[in-house]
């Protein structure tokens, strides 16, 4: 019987799953087209598979539920994840990272290794459903009517939940779009309360600022991109600078985008000793007004602004001199 139950629990997995996709699409449309345009389909055939691809996903939905019609639901699945995921590697190979809004407005962050990687899992998970299909097409008529029923009421309540957390994410990140675009100038005013975060590190982990502030130092937020070579020789001092104030400094280096191509440029840095966190947008840059890379920013033990935006190389090591100044004092 746990068999039977893991069979009709996956569908309404797999079910949840294309169920939010195909409502965000829907209800973010401009976000769909321009996705899709991104992915490399013809500018002609841009609105049909905006339309397309959420009634497909509605489909596989309505299918995987129906004990006539799962297998075909699963084999569709299938097939819109191979498709996706190829078009995903051949992008990656290209060195392009569009955001896929695969499920609308809450999910605009660039593709990466993440993307392949929750792909491979949902591939995993629609053959699951399609070998059920086949092994235990009884299912769900052979449980218990009321485990069936409470089973799928919770699924759904579970995908309002998850629809109601992606449309506050998306809420937040516009307002902090907003606020960086109504308010001109670059970075907080001192003495401001410190933004919170929390971010990817590239172990896997999430790190927040009240984490890093546990340890009673100052942090040093060092914002820089990949493909920055001015970032690339500011990384490579951070090492040394951590190690001469290491009593009451804390450097953390922020980037966004894939956290597996942080992660080989971090160790090609040498920060090993340095904690390396990406941002799935610019979330961080945008709550400290942060504009461009490298830029640093000074946080005080007590969680507030202790300086203005060090913009470039230079000025981060002159606000990294600054704090190894106020750590002797």
């Amino acid at each position: 019987m746990l068999i039977e139950y893991g069979v009709w629990i996956s569908r309404l997995v797999v079910g949840v799953l294309f169920g939010l996709s195909a409502f965000g699409k829907v209800a973010d449309p401009v976000g769909t087209r321009k996705a899709v345009g991104e992915f490399g389909v013809p500018i002609r055939w841009v609105a049909g598979v905006a339309w397309g691809l959420p009634a497909l996903e509605a489909v596989v939905v309505v299918a995987v539920l129906l004990p006539w019609t799962v297998l075909f639901g699963a084999l569709l699945a299938l097939l819109l994840l191979l498709v996706f995921t190829a078009a995903v590697a051949r992008l990656l190979r290209r060195g392009e990272h569009p955001a896929c809004s695969c499920f609308g407005a809450m999910s605009a962050a660039p593709i990466g290794t993440r993307t392949l990687v929750r792909n491979g899992v949902l591939l995993v998970l629609a053959a699951l459903v399609a070998w059920g299909a086949v092994a235990y097409p009884q299912v769900p008529g052979v449980l218990p009517a009321d485990d069936a029923v409470w089973l799928a009421v919770a699924a759904v309540l579970v995908a309002m939940l998850a629809w109601v957390w992606g449309e506050v994410h998306a809420l937040r990140k516009r307002v902090d779009e907003q606020a960086l675009s109504t308010l001109g100038a670059e970075g907080l005013p001192i003495g401001a309360v410190a933004p919170e975060f929390e971010l990817l590190d590239v172990a896997g982990g999430r790190t927040n600022l009240a984490s890093l502030l546990e340890r009673g130092r100052q942090v040093l937020l060092v914002f820089v991109h990949p493909g920055c070579e001015l970032c690339a020789a500011l990384a490579r001092e951070l090492p040394r600078w951590q190690q001469r104030t290491a009593s009451a400094l804390t450097i953390v280096v922020v980037g966004n985008g894939d956290a597996a191509e942080h992660a080989e440029w971090g160790r090609e840095q040498g920060l090993e000793d340095i904690p390396v966190l990406v941002q799935q947008g610019n979330e961080a840059a945008l709550r400290y007004r942060v504009r461009g890379t490298p830029s640093a920013v000074l946080i005080d033990a007590e969680g507030r602004v202790a300086a203005p935006v060090a913009r470039g190389a230079i000025a981060a090591r002159e606000l990294i001199t600054q704090a190894k100044t106020v750590v002797r004092r």
